[in-house]
């Protein structure tokens, strides 16, 4: 399919999942745009410019997938790479009715795009950048569900923190 896809997420971090969905929109879509969100919201444990390079490195291998940064409404960026379709991803059913209020959002805003929904292999399903995040920042293992460049940075930023909360 000719058309430009966009995969938007936090990517705090960026996990196998995350990888396993790109890897799976690009065998459909002529371009996949990787859109990491600023989310100052969230509150995330990692920089911006940060998910960025982590995403780069971790897709680096596909070359129909580009990964950038953006801080504007999800349909706005859409439109300024000419994506016509915006890829979720749902892990459980659970997901779906958070996802689909998004989708029909973003559809009211933007009739031109289309949400298309994509499953991760069931290796990666229980996968979430949150549950990660709570398992470096005590410590465990997580080097399973992330690429180690991931590991790495996740690693010395909760030891980072934690640092800073000792010095305190």
């Amino acid at each position: 399919m000719s058309a430009i896809a966009v995969y938007p997420g936090t990517f705090d971090p960026i996990t196998n999942g995350h990888a396993d969905l790109v890897e799976r929109a690009a065998r459909l879509f002529s371009k996949v745009v990787v859109a990491v969100a600023a989310s100052p919201k969230k509150r995330p444990v990692l920089d911006h410019d940060v998910r960025i390079a982590l995403a780069r490195k971790v897709l680096g291998h596909l070359p129909n997938v580009e990964v950038v940064g953006f801080d504007n409404l999800l349909t706005e960026f859409t439109r300024s790479v000419n994506g016509q379709v915006v890829v979720r991803g749902l892990r459980a059913v659970s997901d779906f009715e958070y996802e689909f209020q998004l989708a029909n959002m973003n559809r009211v805003i933007a009739p031109d795009v289309e949400s298309l929904f994509l499953t991760p292999s069931e290796k990666h399903s229980y996968i979430s950048s949150t549950l990660v995040r709570e398992i470096a920042s005590l410590g465990g293992d997580f080097g399973l569900f992330v690429h180690p460049e991931v590991e790495s940075v996740l690693q010395a930023r909760y030891l980072s923190l934690k640092a800073e909360l000792e010095a305190k």
